[in-house]
Parts: structure tokens; sequence; C-alpha cells
């Protein structure tokens, strides 16, 4: 007797109660924070450990290169283990990486301890694919929008918690109170998260190559990263930006006014939630178009920013602001379009995702950069709109396809069987001609 090996089959979805999203998503405020709060202490590691400023971004820079490197050589894994094991085991290491990095005597323990915690705090990229499982289709990109506002939470509250604890506690303190939480969470999940089952037996060198294999073969997993990838191109470099313009002469402010400035972006926790639950209803594509229009609107209206002034401080608010909720509600529906795609490889899909959306993230910083000292502000502004464009423009011919497929579909003679994927409505996927793995019973 054969059984498909896929964990969310309708009859074994444990399902997804008010106190196990919740739960999941301050996992997800926590992991992502992790890799967030060390920025706010860096002046505070620099005058007690008596290094250089450059130097102790070193540790900053560990957590980000091995967070990077967690998603693509741990996140497959969500497809190969057990969810509940593996979301403890990586919670628990981040923990024991955290306390490791409170208690180091010097830099370099807590540089090699920093790289340990970004790699293993990669629990909202196990979380999503977890999620999508327990959840029916009908309501995946509601809870998908919850856990997203939570990872934005916690992005933007951990400069918060570790600059304020960091001042009156010491440095230290960020790391140890995290270090517990961490474990915490741990113990917990471990008695509440229901049980899976995984949904692959290939070995690790192959996992490691399916999500590479996957954005060739899936049209519709590369859509999605192309959107997610400009848009969030555009996204760093607006923010990797911001900075310079509000400490040059247009504003003469300081570094502080960034993080003020990035407090707008709460806002957005408040939307992800509504955005999901607009892709549930109406589908990927619709919340997709409305997205990248409003990417476009945010360049019109974060170019008044370069005037300085009352004026311009309001066009960087409003202009952000816009950004922000454009850019995370696009997520949530290319997510809810991705893990439609595969149930038995979701692991697999997110990390081709992320993987694209922060190479696009990485370009958009680098490349915005360098068009400041050449065109100023409005040549970030311009970068924006173009990348938006290209997006834009792909997301039309794919609406145009699918209403050609539609019209045809419509005209077939009768007894004609309808061709697969053709008039279904953009919340229902495509079938995949992807072969699901199967294993004896």
């Amino acid at each position: 007797m054969t059984s498909p090996l896929v964990a969310d089959t309708a009859h074994r979805r444990p399902g997804m109660s008010r106190r196990l999203l919740l739960l999941l998503t301050l996992t997800c405020a926590v992991g992502v924070g992790t890799v967030y709060f060390p920025q706010a202490i860096s002046p505070l590691v620099v005058a007690a450990l008596h290094e250089s400023p450059g130097s102790a971004t070193l540790v900053v820079t560990a957590i980000q290169i091995g967070y990077t490197a967690g998603i693509f050589l741990l996140g497959p894994l969500g497809d190969r283990l057990p969810h509940r094991p593996f979301l403890v085991t990586l919670l628990a290491l981040t923990g024991v990486g955290l306390l490791a990095a409170g208690c180091a005597p010097g830099l370099a323990p807590l540089i090699a301890a920093a790289a340990v915690v970004g790699m293993t705090t990669v629990a909202a990229q196990v979380i999503g694919p977890l999620a999508a499982g327990l959840v029916a289709a009908e309501r995946r990109g509601a809870v998908l929008g919850t856990l997203l506002s939570g990872s934005t939470g916690g992005m933007l509250l951990a400069r918060t918690f570790g600059g304020t604890l960091g001042e009156w506690l010491g440095w230290r303190a960020p790391y140890l109170v995290a270090g517990a939480v961490a474990l915490i969470l741990a113990a917990v999940l471990a008695r509440t998260l229901p049980v899976s089952l995984p949904s692959s037996r290939q070995r690790y060198p192959a996992l490691l190559a399916e999500p590479l294999r996957l954005l060739r073969t899936e049209p519709e997993l590369r859509r999605s990263c192309l959107y997610q990838a400009t848009v969030f191109g555009g996204f760093s470099a607006v923010w990797t930006c911001l900075a310079l313009l509000l400490t040059g002469p247009a504003y003469g402010l300081g570094a502080h006014a960034v993080g003020m400035l990035a407090l707008v972006g709460a806002a957005t926790m408040l939307c992800t939630p509504y955005a999901g639950r607009l892709v549930d209803r109406t589908g990927a594509d619709r919340v997709n178009l409305v997205c990248l229009i409003g990417v476009l609107v945010s360049a019109a209206v974060l170019t008044a920013g370069a005037r300085g002034g009352a004026a311009g401080t309001v066009a960087l608010a409003g202009g952000t602001l816009l950004l922000d909720i454009a850019m995370q509600s696009g997520m949530v529906a290319n997510q809810a379009r991705v893990y439609a795609l595969r149930p038995d490889a979701r692991s697999r899909l997110n990390t081709a995702y992320m993987t694209c959306a922060y190479l696009g993230g990485s370009a958009g910083s680098w490349v915005g950069v360098r068009i400041y000292g050449r065109a100023g502000w409005q040549g970030v502004c311009a970068l924006v709109a173009v990348l938006a464009g290209i997006a834009l423009a792909r997301h039309l011919v794919a609406l145009h396809g699918r209403g050609t497929d539609a019209r045809q579909a419509g005209d077939r003679g009768p007894g004609e069987p309808m061709p697969v994927g053709i008039g279904c409505p953009p919340s229902v996927p495509r079938l995949s001609r992807q072969p699901v793995e199967r294993r004896v019973i």
C-alpha cells in the first residue's frame, strides 16, 4: 500500500488554534528580533570591551551572515525533519548561543557566538511552511499575515529592547534575557506543537540543490521571487540611503532620526493580517497588483522628501509607511502563492523565495548608495520606481495571459476537456507537474 508523504494531508491536519497562532507569532517576533537587537548595543560593546567601532560592527555582520547561511543550509530541512523537534532544537541552540554571547570574555568569542545565533535563529522560516500545513487554503493568507506582523514587531521593537536594557544593565543583559526567552519558548513549543510527518526523504545534498531546481521548474515561484526581489531591493535602497539624507545638509539630523522614522512602520503590524484576509478572499494576484501600484506611489511621495523641512519630513514619513505596507502585504500574497504550489516541498520553496528576496535586498542597498552619490535622493526614488515598474510589467503580462486562457476555455467545443490550470481563479494554483514523493506504509 502506498500513501503520499505529505504533512498537510486533509485527514492528518491538526488545525491551528488561536493560542497556537499567538505562540507561533511570538516565536517569529523573538527569532527576527534576535537578528536586530545587537545593532543597538554596538556602542556599549565598544566601550566595555575597549574595541574600535569597526571591530564591534563585526558582531552584527556575523549575525546577518549566519542568518543568510541558516536560510540556505537549514531551511530545506523543514521538509526532511518533523517540525516540532526541528523547531525546538533550533530555538534551544539559539538560546544557548545567546547565553554564550552574553558571557563572552572578549570580542572574538562574541563574534563566534553571534554567527551561531544567526544561523540557528531561522525559526520564522520554519514556522511559515509549518503554519501553511496546519490551516485550510482559505485561511492561509490570514495566518501568514498574522505571522508576518509578529516578525515586523520583533524587527521594530528589538532595537528599543536592546538599547534600553543595555543602557540600564550593560551590553550583556539583552543577550542573557533573549537567551532565556528563547529557551522558554523552546520548552513551551516542545509541549504544544502538533506532531507532523516529514514530506521528503531526500538526502541532505539533494535538499540543498532542490530550491534551484524548483526555481527552474516552477514559473509561479519565479514570478513571486521577481516581485519580492525587486520590491525589497527598492525598500532596502530607501532605508540604506535615508540615513544619508537625514544626516546630510537637507535635514542636519542625527542618526537617531532614522530610528524614530522607522517606528512609523509599526502600522504594518495591523495591515498585514488584513492583507492576508484579502488574499484569501480575492487571490494573491489582485493583492500583488495593489501592492506594486502602492510602491510606485510611494516612490513619487518620497521624492518630495528631498526638499527638507517640515514638508519633506511629512513626505518621508508618509512615503516610507506606504512602502512598508506595500512591501509586507506583497510578501503575504507571494508566500500564499508559493506555499500552494507544492505542499510536499514548502520549506524548499520558501528557501528559494527568501534567498531571492535577500539577494534583491542586498543588491538594492549596494546600487542605492551608488545612485545616491551620483543623483541624490531623487535618483534613489527613481530606482524604486524602475524596480516596481519591472515587477508591475511582469504582473500585467501574467494577468493578460490568465485572461487569455480563460477566454480560450470558454470557447472550447462541446465535450472538450478544460486544459489543466486554465480558467482557475487567482487563489487556485495550477496543478504542479512535479511528482509527489511516496513511501511504502
